[in-house]
């Protein structure tokens, strides 16, 4: 790392995994950065009010003013308020989880969930809003993947990483890209992507892209997940026209988000009055 910004970054992310704190010398390692270094920082990030340590000597944590900036963006944005109501909906029709991600730049990220599981067993991470989605290991990353060519496909997944450096990476997560193409196919086909035992052990998903106005451009993925003992192909096949008709309200909601418009006018071509003439 070289630059400030990008070494307060990388601490602040580091401390978005643990939110109970993290003494200065275990942040010094985990980013590769001194501790002298890392305690004038953490200094710096405490004066703007972004970390606090949790007691006097004592590890550094980050405050709420973070969270908070995130969910007053995508409440300004309209995210929430388009999305929340469908997946709401979704959760009880269901009962299983729903996940909203959306794309920001080249990347998925969750960013919208709702439970419908009320009891027994049932699949709730709780942690996964804001985190980028790994494409090849995870329903919604292959939902949008199977959007494009294979060419495309392939790059995206070579630029992230086949395999997803985590702990709790399934047994089924695809190890060769030949599969993840066959993969990627069979969604094409099928009309949603799966994943089973393949982003978390035990879990099962399957996800469908959601286009603004049906046929426009991919703005995110809707997912339903749950334990892979429920989740099973034949539910699956239940659950897919619920699945698609939300995905398609979302679709036709977008045009109330910003954020969305503004995903809209970055893939669509400009009119042919905006563009220079040679």
């Amino acid at each position: 790392m070289s630059s400030v910004l990008e070494k307060s970054l990388a601490i602040i992310e580091l401390l978005v995994d643990h939110p109970t704190g993290l003494p200065v010398s275990a942040i010094a390692s985990a980013t590769d950065q001194p501790v002298s270094g890392v305690h004038r920082t953490l200094q710096e990030l405490g004066r703007l009010g972004y970390v606090r340590q949790v007691q006097a000597q004592g590890d550094y944590a980050l405050t709420i003013k973070l969270p908070a900036m995130g969910l007053g963006f995508l409440g300004r944005a309209g995210i929430t308020d388009v999305a929340q109501p469908v997946l709401d909906a979704l959760a009880t029709r269901s009962g299983e989880l729903i996940r909203l991600s959306v794309i920001d730049g080249d990347r998925l990220i969750w960013v919208a969930v709702a439970q419908g599981a009320t009891r027994g067993l049932r699949y709730d991470p709780g942690q996964e809003q804001g985190v980028v989605v790994h494409l090849a290991s995870s329903s919604g990353g292959k939902a949008w993947l199977s959007t494009m060519s294979d060419d495309e496909a392939l790059s995206r997944v070579a630029a992230q990483g086949l395999l997803r450096q985590a702990e709790g990476t399934g047994p089924n997560a695809p190890r060769s890209l030949t599969l993840l193409l066959e993969q990627l196919a069979e969604a094409r086909a099928r009309g949603y992507a799966t994943a089973v035992d393949s982003y978390i052990a035990g879990m099962a998903a399957m996800a469908v892209p959601v286009r603004y106005h049906a046929n426009g451009p991919v703005l995110g993925c809707l997912s339903i997940a749950g334990p892979a003992v429920r989740m099973t192909a034949e539910r699956m096949a239940e659950l897919a026209p619920a699945l698609q008709a939300a995905a398609a309200e979302l679709g036709e909601a977008a045009a109330g988000s910003q954020y969305f418009q503004a995903i809209v006018k970055a893939v669509e071509p400009a009119p042919a009055t905006d563009r220079k003439t040679a």
